[in-house]
């Protein structure tokens, strides 16, 4: 039995790099923040980077700087979507790892959010996710398999204030991720949320999120996230060494949706 198992493991790739050589990755919202720092991390592992989004000089640069192609895209377009796909495998002839990770906040009580504002958010962060996984799901059983990280957040694991459109989405795309997951494995089709806390991008600045140590002492780790950090989770979930994970929700929040944070003076080591 063990002589099996060190078996199996010497067929495993040993670096990161080998398990997205040349994959190719579509990431939603990738010019800036969240999507511009995974997209790198996977260009840096060996994937290969279709960057979407609306911000068309930005994201024509990210994809530049990444050697990938980029396309305007809107996610809430059933035909953006055919376009991006069909852009994918004419220069790439392939389609094996999506980021649906394009999205908008919201930042105002329930009683006054409206509804105009609230089936925006929604539209945008939810039915965007739901057009990506259909769109992908041909191209990705004509390629064997492939991989499906949707951008949800803490709100979509715990009640936050002022969020009532973007937690309502947030909390969708974790139930929409799961429903795929049990839905496409027979495809070996894998699909996973990642949930990001507060993190450190241009939407959150402007917001008042700050680096350093001791910024967020709601998170146990008592600091703001930085984009690479959520890149990294994205990039080991879109790769062959997450292989056995599907359905799973990953919390990059420093551990924000633990549980509360009690400072013990005192305290023993």
């Amino acid at each position: 039995m063990i002589d099996s198992i060190r078996h199996k493991e010497a067929q495993v790739p040993d670096s990161r790099e080998s398990q997205l050589e040349d994959k190719v990755v579509i990431v939603t919202g990738g010019a800036r923040g969240l999507g511009a720092a995974a997209a790198a991390r996977m260009a840096g592992d060996g994937a290969r980077i279709v960057v979407t989004d609306l911000l068309e000089e930005a994201g024509a640069a990210t994809a530049e700087e990444l050697g990938g192609l980029f396309v305007r895209h809107d996610v809430t377009d059933p035909d953006g979507w055919r376009a991006v796909t069909g852009a994918a495998l004419d220069r790439y002839g392939r389609i094996d790892g999506l980021v649906n990770n394009a999205g908008i906040a919201s930042n105002s009580l329930l009683e006054n959010e409206t509804l105009e504002y609230f089936e925006r958010v929604v539209k945008i962060n939810l039915t965007g996710v739901f057009l990506g996984l259909k769109a992908v799901i041909e191209p990705m059983k004509a390629a064997g398999g492939g991989s499906i990280v949707n951008i949800s957040s803490a709100a979509g694991l715990t009640a936050l204030p002022l969020t009532s459109g973007y937690g309502a989405s947030k909390w969708g795309v974790r139930g929409l991720t799961k429903i795929a997951a049990v839905e496409l494995g027979r495809y070996r089709i894998r699909v996973n949320s990642v949930h990001p806390g507060m993190t450190y991008t241009p939407m959150t600045a402007e917001h008042g999120a700050e680096l350093g140590e001791g910024n967020f002492p709601l998170a146990a780790l008592g600091r703001v996230g930085e984009a690479g950090e959520i890149g990294e989770a994205v990039s080991f979930l879109i790769s062959d060494a997450a292989r056995y994970v599907t359905g799973a929700e990953l919390a990059v929040d420093g551990g924000w949706t633990a549980g509360e944070v009690v400072m013990m003076a005192n305290a023993g080591g």
